[in-house]
């Protein structure tokens, strides 16, 4: 793939040979996929996309917050192409073999905690969590568990359990995992969350019956929502007072997005289990739960993953958090400013844009009805994210209508003015036009 300095549309979109391949999908492909647009990808490199009739993206969604190295990042796709060639699966549940314990090492050595800790290699993020809630289960002897409205912790039944962001996620699947509850997640005022747990351990549970309470540190699919900086302290104070486990879901903060290795770093909070997928290995399926060493206790064939931990995958990692601490965590905190400051001056020029948060390259806004920014707009905000897609650039949204960024790592100001100024130029066609 060329290099490239901006978009370039050629077709409309979709163009002749995305329509063909999405009259194919429609056919054989399951209809639960959320396709944001007609986006049918050929090829990537570094923050571009090229679609299969030839048309060029500036990618701000890196698949939904996975390519934290941009697109085929030549010394990833060495280590894969070396590995490939060597041993790719074997299956680390059933025998050994060095990637998976490098990778093992590594990421007990970057996780928060001055702690001894182990490793449980996944496929994915869904399956993460279900670890955790496996582990924090068994280690507890506790059957209840605690999350928060607004949280996305996956589709597979017990991660769903957990998820409360939408409803059609849950609709026609229940009864799911029982023993889970769920409080507000704060934005602003802690205070009415510290109320729902207490009248939550008053009239319902006893505190003594929790296992975990589980929390995104910065929420994902729900929003892109940044707690009150005193809320993941005082969570963990809780915990501790009860004895009950602190799960971080670092499924899409972590692995450098927000200018840490890992969100909750920012509050100076430890997790005794931590969740991590998405951006681990720049595109290959892996997760992971990094938890203390103690409540790893499980035996043999108590939890397995014929898959997770493939060498490959594992290459491809301990290269992704190499370049991560070279510059990538640095970047992304360095452009996130720039970005927010960029988000902000939008804001001001467009009344029905607001509430710009985030840290890092997490980073969000939400779209309004009009310049009063009481109502909430989803119809406005999807025919942005439209718009921009037909101007050049990929967005996802999050939330009830936010508009959210999270591009590779490796972006640099040109293409944060770039997005920004495509985006503005999207706010200018809707401007009036949806309430």
């Amino acid at each position: 793939m060329p290099s490239h300095s901006k978009p370039c549309v050629r077709t409309p979109l979709p163009g002749p040979r995305a329509r063909q391949l999405l009259e194919r999908d429609a056919n054989v492909v399951s209809p639960s996929y959320t396709r944001a647009y007609p986006l049918v990808a050929a090829r990537g490199k570094d923050v571009w996309i090229e679609d299969v009739d030839g048309n060029v993206f500036l990618d701000f969604a890196a698949g939904i917050a996975v390519c934290a190295t941009g697109h085929c990042h030549p010394e990833v796709v060495g280590v894969i192409c070396e590995q490939a060639e060597t041993l790719i699966h074997l299956s680390g549940t059933d025998f050994y073999y060095a990637p998976q314990i490098e990778l093992a090492e590594k990421l007990v050595a970057i996780a928060p905690g001055n702690f001894p800790k182990k490793v449980f290699f996944t496929n994915s993020g869904a399956e993460a969590v279900e670890a955790a809630i496996k582990l924090s289960r068994f280690a507890t002897h506790r059957p209840h568990l605690i999350a928060f409205y607004g949280g996305f912790h996956g589709r597979t039944m017990g991660a769903l359990t957990l998820t409360a962001s939408k409803p059609v996620q849950h609709r026609g699947f229940l009864p799911l995992l029982p023993e889970v509850s769920h409080v507000t997640f704060p934005t602003e005022d802690c205070e009415p969350t510290w109320k729902q747990l207490a009248e939550l351990f008053h009239r319902k549970i006893d505190p003594r019956e929790v296992a975990a309470i589980v929390v995104e540190p910065i929420q994902g699919e729900g929003g892109y929502l940044v707690p009150p900086p005193e809320f993941l302290r005082g969570l963990k104070d809780i915990c501790e007072k009860h004895a009950i486990l602190l799960v971080a879901d670092e499924i899409q903060s972590g692995m450098g997005r927000t200018g840490r290795m890992f969100a909750i770093e920012h509050f100076g909070v430890q997790p005794d289990i931590l969740c991590v997928a998405k951006g681990i290995a720049s595109g290959l399926p892996l997760g992971a739960i990094i938890a203390r060493a103690e409540l790893m206790s499980w035996p043999p064939g108590a939890h397995a993953s014929t898959f997770g931990g493939n060498p490959v995958a594992c290459r491809a990692a301990l290269a992704t958090i190499r370049l991560l601490e070279s510059s990538l965590i640095a970047n992304a905190a360095r452009m996130g400013e720039i970005l927010l400051q960029g988000m902000d001056d939008l804001a001001k020029k467009y009344p029905f844009l607001g509430h710009v948060r985030g840290k890092g390259l997490m980073a969000a806004m939400d779209v309004f009805t009009d310049e009063t920014r009481s109502k909430l707009s989803p119809a406005r905000r999807q025919e942005i994210l439209k718009l921009c897609f037909e101007g050049g650039l990929l967005l996802l949204g999050c939330g009830d209508a936010g508009i959210r960024f999270c591009p590779p790592l490796t972006v640099g100001p040109d293409h944060v003015s770039i997005a920004l100024d495509l985006l503005g130029q999207a706010c200018e066609n809707t401007e009036g036009e949806i309430t």
